[in-house]
């Protein structure tokens, strides 16, 4: 395809509209994603039900479990299924048939029965949309046996990663971010592979490791961090479930020190997942204790300034960067 400048709704519009154009198995099914409903809440799927009809773009009831089971039941029948959950603690109500069903049937079929569905949703903090509608749950799917977890931070890996996404053979969890919607940048429809995290700058002093919208936080971080003498490399992770271990061992192995950011809590986070992994393997290579930055141990806050507070910040991460940086 030609070089389109897009932002992150349009990236992802066109993945599905390429892939459903490509395969007639590839179907959408969520709340409101039909063109009578302006094709969701941000219109994400606006134009799909116009050009493929509302059999292959179903907008459906208020029920998660619904759209789930549907999704499921239709993967198990040779489609390939794109789940909308609205917003990610939405996703709570599904989880039974997330995890017991959809992220299992590989392993209780001995191989036999995939279940190729994408499950879309969206969160983020900054908007005052309060402690139910803005949680980063992905800890909880990144846990569980037989799921994919990705979460782009920009159009191009949107794009490429939903194409991924949509030929993989299991389930994949689709992680979008509200406050990175409207970013835009020049579209190529590059396939990202699952699994793939990738340096965004490069730097000999620290390593950032971020994935969502902490990687924009990150490298203005790493931008300031220039003016004090700190060369710091961002590593975007893009694929949270399975993470690339090579290419954040390989960066922390050559800076020495590491600073793992999320945008969910911190407590129990990937955060702790991969800073275990990095003491593990370089323990002896490290130059300072490995950081964590996440979200504060609360829901998140509804008033303006708490929940300003409550996720990391550019400023957090190089206060972070400046504190390891001296040892």
């Amino acid at each position: 395809m030609e070089m389109q400048k897009l932002n992150a709704i349009q990236a992802i519009n066109l993945a599905i509209d390429h892939a459903m154009a490509a395969d007639a198995k590839v179907l959408v099914l969520g709340e409101e994603v039909g063109d009578f409903e302006e094709g969701g809440i941000l219109g994400v799927t606006k134009g799909l039900s116009t050009k493929y009809g509302s059999d292959r773009v179903r907008s459906t009831p208020i029920s998660e479990q619904a759209i789930i089971g549907a999704a499921i039941g239709a993967a198990l029948g040779g489609y390939k299924p794109i789940a909308e959950i609205m917003l990610m603690n939405f996703m709570t109500v599904a989880m039974d048939m997330i995890t017991n069903h959809a992220a299992k049937l590989r392993f209780m079929s001995g191989g036999q029965t995939g279940v190729p569905i994408v499950i879309r949703t969206l969160t983020g903090t900054g908007f005052g949309n309060g402690g139910q509608h803005s949680d980063y749950l992905e800890s909880w799917f990144a846990h569980t046996p037989g799921l994919k977890v990705v979460a782009p931070s920009n159009p191009v890996d949107a794009y490429g990663l939903m194409r991924s996404a949509i030929d993989d053979p299991d389930p994949v969890i689709f992680i979008e971010n509200l406050a990175s919607y409207w970013n835009t940048a020049e579209v190529s429809g590059e396939i990202v592979p699952i699994g793939q995290a990738k340096i965004v700058r490069k730097g000999a002093d620290v390593t950032i490791i971020a994935h969502s919208l902490m990687v924009g936080h990150s490298l203005a971080a790493a931008e300031s961090l220039t003016k004090q003498g700190i060369d710091a490399e961002v590593v975007d992770l893009r694929t949270i479930a399975p993470w690339d271990q090579e290419a954040v061992l390989a960066s922390v192995g050559k800076t020495g020190r590491a600073i793992v950011v999320h945008e969910a809590v911190r407590e129990h986070g990937i955060g702790a997942e991969i800073s275990a992994v990095i003491n593990e393997r370089l323990f002896g290579r490290l130059k300072a204790p490995v950081q964590r930055l996440g979200g504060m141990f609360s829901a998140v806050p509804f008033a303006k300034p708490l929940e300003s507070a409550y996720a990391p910040s550019a400023a957090a991460i190089e206060a972070a960067a400046l504190s390891i940086a001296k040892e």
